[in-house]
């Protein structure tokens, strides 16, 4: 069995809280990530996702729960000493490669601010012979350094964002949404980019997005959230197979499929949250189906689902 990296228990992340416009963009989100695994997490535009991440790392404090990193509170972490350790170990790639890089710094400066941050090279040789090295890792070329950002087209600043991240000799990366923003022509290869990074280098992913048949091609494990919560979470291919929640239903039947013939008789499943009608009485939890795959649903639903299988 492979080691727990990271441990989200509990987790929640409410906006005015309290209050009549509250927003719960993560409600009691639990799922563990295991070392050098890629746990993809899929939904859509505002299901809570991208926050997830953000919280996970600490760009938003947790409203409640907990996120274990090495069986340690990232939440809890206050000395200076500590959040830079933290912020050593995980990095993230950001959704829009522009609006994430300084447009003011060239490549060299952008790439090696974290390697002067945490002390990783010894002299100004060093230093520049480590954002040589980080470049030809993402496919860039020593040229590049003196280089803006706006001089770069979107798949390369998405490059230098992984670059950066990589620059600290990170163990985990959240990646969120980074191909969203790309042509699909490039968003295959910076996949296949982070896939071979993530080999080479033993690297653990959380990998963000809404694009279903990309989570898939990455994947080893894919958690599908809703409206804050997460609904279903298991291997790539036994969700893609065999979908247990409806809502998973719903977005696995929305997949274009390169066929004529398919997508003529193609029927998209319809997804109403109403549906579910349960009494107050009725304990709704993430139940396990087949090994490692969960479902949130509650014990009726739970017997309806294995009278199905």
């Amino acid at each position: 069995m492979a080691e727990k990296l990271l441990e989200i228990k509990n987790l929640k992340l409410y906006f005015n809280e309290g209050k009549k416009n509250e927003v719960r963009a993560v409600d009691d989100v639990s799922f563990d990530i295991y070392k050098g695994e890629t746990l993809g997490i899929v939904g859509e535009s505002g299901c809570g996702k991208s926050t997830t991440g953000r919280t996970i790392i600490r760009l938003y404090n947790a409203t409640d729960g907990q996120v274990l990193y090495d069986g340690a509170d990232v939440h809890t972490k206050k000395s200076k000493a500590e959040l830079k350790e933290f912020n050593r170990k995980m990095q993230m790639i950001f959704q829009d490669p522009y609006a994430s890089l300084n447009p003011r710094m060239k490549v060299l400066d952008i790439i090696a601010e974290g390697i002067d941050i945490h002390g990783l090279a010894k002299s100004p040789k060093e230093r520049m012979e480590r954002v040589y090295a980080l470049l030809e890792t993402v496919g860039l070329n020593k040229e590049h350094i003196n280089r803006y950002p706006h001089e770069f087209s979107g798949g390369q600043r998405q490059r230098i964002g992984i670059a950066r991240a990589l620059a600290v000799e990170p163990e985990f990366i959240i990646a969120d949404e980074p191909i969203s923003a790309l042509d699909v022509s490039i968003q295959a290869q910076v996949v296949n980019l982070l896939k071979e990074l993530q080999e080479e280098r033993g690297l653990t992913y959380l990998f963000i997005a809404h694009d279903l048949s990309m989570v898939k091609y990455i994947s080893d494990r894919i958690g599908v959230m809703y409206f804050g919560k997460l609904v279903e979470i298991g291997p790539a291919e036994k969700l893609y197979t065999t979908p247990c929640h409806p809502y998973t239903k719903s977005l696995l039947s929305a997949i274009p499929l390169p066929d004529p013939e398919y997508e003529r008789n193609r029927v998209r499943v319809s997804y109403d949250p109403k549906s579910h009608n349960y009494a107050e009485d009725e304990e709704v939890k993430m139940r396990e189906v087949t090994p490692g795959h969960f479902v949130l649903c509650s014990e009726r639903e739970f017997e309806l689902i294995q009278q199905e299988k």
